[in-house]
């Protein structure tokens, strides 16, 4: 007999606004196509602090949907994970690649992101919709 178990998971990071501007500032480009995406990169722009501030939020925001996906293996690559910005702003998490094969092994169907930063910190919180198909034996 098959049932559906719904639920959810949540992911949480930290991440210190100065650590990411001096990694950028130590490796520059090669750190920016490591981690981020072209959309990711043209997201954050503006002055040094600005943009420090917006890189931060995404990297939290990664960091925060591999507690989500639970990687047992490999993590994926940090591009195959990427805060994409509407035109009004509003963020969501788009998964390919690898990413995307572990959000469908542990099948989470929906991701929600929210970003903030403020001064040294920057913090994303994602919440992920998993659907699971379970065998129970009587």
């Amino acid at each position: 007999m098959e049932e559906k178990h719904d639920s959810f998971r949540v992911g949480v990071d930290l991440v210190r606004v100065a650590d990411v501007a001096e990694t950028v500032a130590h490796f520059g480009d090669r750190y920016l196509r490591r981690i981020y995406t072209e959309h990711e990169l043209a997201s954050c722009t503006g002055v040094p602090e600005v943009a420090a501030a917006s890189l931060a939020a995404r990297f939290a925001a990664k960091e925060a949907v591999l507690k989500v996906l639970r990687p047992a293996g490999a993590r994926p690559d940090w591009r195959d994970i990427e805060v994409h910005r509407d035109e009004v702003g509003a963020c969501e998490i788009c998964l390919t690649s690898s990413a995307a094969r572990l959000a469908a092994e542990a099948g989470v169907t929906q991701l929600a992101v929210s970003l903030t930063h403020e001064h040294e910190l920057a913090m994303a919180v994602v919440v992920a919709a998993v659907s699971r198909r379970e065998v129970r034996v009587a």
